[in-house]
């Protein structure tokens, strides 16, 4: 059914084998249609601010990243890039303000971190005023 949304399936499930056994209709699904911005990924203990070169299955299991994964991944800002570029049904500006907000808070300093994240939007966005003013007002700690 086109119009329904989809669900995730095997909540208490501990791998993706046990899910399509509990829910052997998920093999017969036709299709499902979901959104999601990548940013970012780790192969090898290495990481990534670019897409994976396979995208996750869709059953796949998702888990909080920890504080140190999250300071690592927010050690470059490379990601911005992509967010302010992303198509997606909230204003980019939005999305890069709330992940940098969110990322401030793993670091030792959250407002050094911030203002040091502002010097590289003023890069990216130096040809676009009313943007850079955009994220520079919401990322305020």
């Amino acid at each position: 059914d086109p119009g329904r949304r989809p669900i995730a399936r095997g909540k208490n499930e501990t791998n993706e084998e046990a899910i399509y056994k509990a829910s052997p209709q998920l093999e017969k699904l036709l299709r499902t249609e979901f959104k999601v911005l990548v940013s970012g990924h780790s192969s090898d203990k290495k990481l990534h601010h670019y897409l994976p070169p396979n995208p996750a299955r869709i059953h796949s299991f998702v888990h909080d990243c920890s504080p140190e994964e999250i300071r690592e991944f927010g050690r470059s800002f490379d990601f911005l890039n992509l967010l302010l570029n992303a198509h997606l049904p909230i204003p980019p500006e939005e999305l890069a303000a709330a992940a940098l907000r969110q990322i401030s808070t793993v670091f030792p300093d959250p407002n050094a971190y911030l203002v040091a994240a502002g010097k590289e939007l003023a890069l990216l966005l130096n040809n676009d005023f009313n943007r850079l003013k955009a994220v520079l007002g919401r990322i305020k700690a």
